[in-house]
């Protein structure tokens, strides 16, 4: 992929979008499209002033010494904020001279599209065995949409060899929160390697926009950092994303009732013929012979889940958040079985 050939990226979560295609679907829609927590955390009451003045060095500090030691990095100087992981998406690879770069794919789109944008010459390999001599190795672990992982001392190992050629690693682990074992590269981070984690998936809260990058390297941080300017996280989601990233106990239920909601899922999907191929605790990837027809059924039902142009046979499923949102899409399911 080169800068020249950029196509928009596709992306779950567009109910303007569902409603335009299916005026007639019943209201309200439920969004099952993108892998967040349907059971948010629960906002706490935010300090008038975290509105009214530009968020504090201090209070943004907290935020990285609770985004430290939840994910496990040396310190608070290692971790840098930013409103989304979306957004260090697109700033990382405005900092790195172009290159080539490798993405391990199927995976989320952006990461293509965002090194393509700035230059750098972009291929999709499937295995990590085909990264030949990229200077820049790009994943998703847990993957998105597959929910395949790679072990940490591989990715170990592999940030090791591109450290060699003066390369990086970048590893998106916004799907790592729930995940069992040592997935997360944080707590061994190499020099050669920046992590990206997202706050709003895990905790439910997409519309704070905050996200995270860990990294070693001292003057990849400080480049990055400028490249976000001042004030990149604002003074609400700095407020709450320090007292959710705190809350270990809250953590730890979600993790689960989510296990527990992906059994459930699981077993309605299967009854209703589909083969469950991966996913995470936030979402079920599934297989479907009829699978882009059921998403029309599904959408004229209110009910939004994700298609891939690519793999007409897959649909990825999020979780519903309440009995109504459950009963709604195993009727419709149902329905479909006839």
């Amino acid at each position: 992929m080169t800068a020249s050939h950029i196509e928009p990226v596709v992306h779950g979560g567009d109910i303007d979008a569902a409603r335009r295609r299916f005026p007639d679907a019943p209201e309200p829609w439920i969004d099952l499209s993108t892998g967040v927590n349907p059971h948010a955390y629960p906002v706490p009451p935010v300090d008038t002033a975290a509105w009214t003045r530009l968020p504090q060095s201090g209070a943004e500090r907290a935020l990285r010494e609770a985004a430290a030691q939840r994910y496990g990095a040396v310190g608070a100087d290692h971790v840098i904020a930013a409103p989304g992981s979306q957004a260090l998406i697109q700033a990382i690879p405005r900092i790195i001279t172009a290159t080539d770069v490798v993405v391990l794919g199927p995976t989320y789109g952006e990461h293509a599209v965002s090194w393509a944008r700035c230059g750098h010459h972009v291929e999709e390999r499937g295995r990590l065995s085909q990264i030949g001599n990229a200077r820049v190795v790009v994943l998703v672990n847990p993957n998105n949409p597959t929910g395949r992982t790679i072990a940490a001392q591989q990715l170990g190992d592999l940030a090791a060899e591109l450290a060699q050629r003066d390369g990086l690693l970048v590893v998106d682990e916004a799907f790592a929160d729930f995940e069992e074992g040592s997935v997360s590269l944080v707590p061994q981070l190499p020099r050669a390697a920046v992590v990206l984690r997202s706050f709003g998936k895990t905790y439910g809260l997409a519309g704070a926009r905050l996200g995270f990058a860990i990294a070693s390297d001292e003057g990849l941080r400080r480049r990055l950092r400028a490249e976000l300017g001042p004030w990149a996280v604002s003074g609400p989601a700095v407020a709450v994303g320090t007292a959710a990233l705190r809350d270990v106990a809250w953590l730890a239920a979600a993790s689960e009732r989510l296990a527990s909601d992906c059994a459930r899922l699981d077993m309605l999907l299967q009854n209703a013929g589909f083969e469950i191929v991966g996913g995470t605790r936030l979402f079920r990837l599934a297989t479907h012979d009829r699978a882009r027809a059921i998403a029309d059924k599904l959408g004229r039902a209110g009910i939004l889940v994700r298609s891939f142009p690519a793999a007409p046979e897959w649909l990825r499923f999020g979780l519903p958040g309440c009995d109504a949102q459950w009963q709604r899409l195993a009727s419709t399911l149902t329905e479909n079985k006839r």
